[in-house]
């Protein structure tokens, strides 16, 4: 039996109102995540880097501890990530975004598209991406109870950000068109290329 059997409908704490239905569903890509918010590449490199150090000295100890250390630190984190992509739901419907989240301890945060000011779409590999919401008055929601689900280092004001997804760009369209049933929108100019983060709907706070 899984903690989730209970949910009326994958994803969602309770059945919907008769005026709301969902348009998508989604979760993240371990895979892609692992690469993209665990920054494995950049954790083993670290690790390599002393490695080639202590051979470089004659110190094979240090060289195989760190060689050992990199194995846990990719493994436990490959682990995070397969059990965020197996936990995580992410539900659009025409009135609200739902973050089902939680690896340990299962929560859902209803975010209404109304308090939504900008959707912002970052691109990974092959269609992949991240979608990052800035909201407007709603109460605050906390870092730690968002992360991984949140933008970097937005500590003050954290962004909730639907991460890693598959056809992204179709996503961010889809959000953009059920928003704009709700309040008036007015599409962004695109963000820079370095950036690589292109802004698809600016919400009028």
């Amino acid at each position: 039996m899984s903690e989730y059997d209970h949910e009326p409908i994958r994803g969602l704490p309770g059945e919907l109102p008769e005026d709301e239905h969902i348009i998508w569903q989604g979760a993240p890509d371990w895979k892609v995540m692992t690469m993209s918010a665990l920054h494995i590449r950049l954790s083993v490199i670290y690790f390599a880097v002393i490695a080639a150090v202590a051979l470089f000295r004659g110190d094979v100890g240090t060289a195989t501890a760190m060689g050992i250390f990199a194995m846990i630190v990719v493994g436990m984190a490959v682990l995070f990530a397969w059990g965020v992509g197996r936990t995580a739901v992410y539900t659009l419907t025409n009135k609200r975004v739902v973050f089902r989240i939680g690896v340990a301890l299962n929560k859902c945060i209803n975010i209404p598209l109304t308090e939504i000011e900008s959707a912002n779409l970052k691109s990974l590999a092959n269609g992949h991406g991240n979608i990052v919401f800035t909201l407007k008055g709603m109460p605050r929601i906390g870092y730690i109870m968002l992360w991984p689900h949140a933008r970097s280092l937005r500590l003050v004001r954290p962004q909730p950000m639907l991460r890693a997804i598959p056809e992204a760009a179709n996503v961010a369209q889809m959000i953009f068109a059920a928003t704009k049933e709700l309040q008036t929108v007015a599409p962004a100019a695109s963000a820079s290329d370095a950036s690589n983060d292109i802004a698809l709907g600016g919400l009028p706070a």
